[in-house]
């Protein structure tokens, strides 16, 4: 995978509540490693060469805003002085130095197709990155960008293959199973998210709090033959649940196809 010097702003959804984590926190602060997995999203854009974000938030967006504050205390050395005037003396350089963050308070109900509209105003130019702030992949980011320019549409989708959640079975119509496997390989493409967006993306997105990025506006793109669809065969993971929390800390400590950066 290459880095690239074309800034091109990055918006990821931030805003969920994650009832099915059962915490109070917000999912994308969930740790992956010592890391939250929004973190993670961030550093897979950043490593190549993408590094504007907006951050569109809503549940407990605040937290989300102390993290990244506390950022360079948290996770380097430093030097705190409190005689007279109180400074600090960070050590070594920041691996995230290049980073430039927008936090973008988008609403506690909103939903996700608003809240890529209520950021509208702080993206420059015409073309930019949205994705979920809780999936991972070892994505070519150059490739899927490249494909949409190709392909010359208002809007690209990521289209994945994924495990089922459960496992599978057959029968031969008289009461005995002829094949049994556990979470197979659906066969069928689905959403995994890292679109690339044209500002046209904005007149499909409505004027109020509901709208759904999934539903009507995807639909519509679909009816005007204006949504591609790059098929990424290769990893991807999303977390739902606790359970898909803790399979992707097992799947860091191993090998972590999605971390691409040193």
């Amino acid at each position: 995978m290459t880095m690239t010097t074309e800034r091109m702003p990055v918006v990821i959804l931030c805003g969920g509540m994650g009832i099915r984590m059962g915490d109070e926190q917000p999912k994308v602060l969930v740790r992956v490693g010592k890391y939250p997995i929004l973190w993670h999203v961030m550093k897979l854009f950043s490593a190549q060469g993408f590094t504007e974000f907006v951050l569109a938030l809503g549940y407990r967006g605040k937290d989300i805003k102390r993290y990244f504050l506390d950022y360079d205390t948290t996770n380097r050395d430093f030097t705190l002085e409190l005689d007279g005037e109180r400074s600090i003396t960070y050590h070594g350089p920041s691996s995230e130095r290049a980073w430039r963050i927008t936090f973008a308070d988008t609403g506690l109900p909103t939903k996700t197709g608003a809240r890529i509209r209520k950021v509208a105003h702080y993206l420059r130019g015409e073309t930019f990155f949205a994705t979920y702030g809780d999936g991972v992949a070892d994505i070519d980011l150059h490739a899927l960008l490249a494909f949409h320019r190709k392909m010359g549409r208002v809007a690209t989708v990521t289209g994945v293959r994924s495990f089922s959640r459960f496992g599978v079975l057959e029968t031969d119509g008289q009461g005995m199973a002829s094949r049994f496997e556990e979470k197979p390989l659906v066969d069928a493409t689905i959403n995994g998210g890292f679109f690339v967006f044209e500002r046209e993306i904005f007149d499909y997105l409505g004027d109020g709090d509901d709208v759904v990025l999934e539903r009507e506006p995807l639909r519509r793109l679909v009816a005007d033959g204006q949504l591609a669809v790059y098929e990424h065969t290769g990893f991807w993971r999303a977390m739902d649940t606790f359970k898909d929390a803790r399979e992707m800390n097992a799947v860091w400590r191993k090998s972590a196809p999605w971390k691409i950066w040193d």
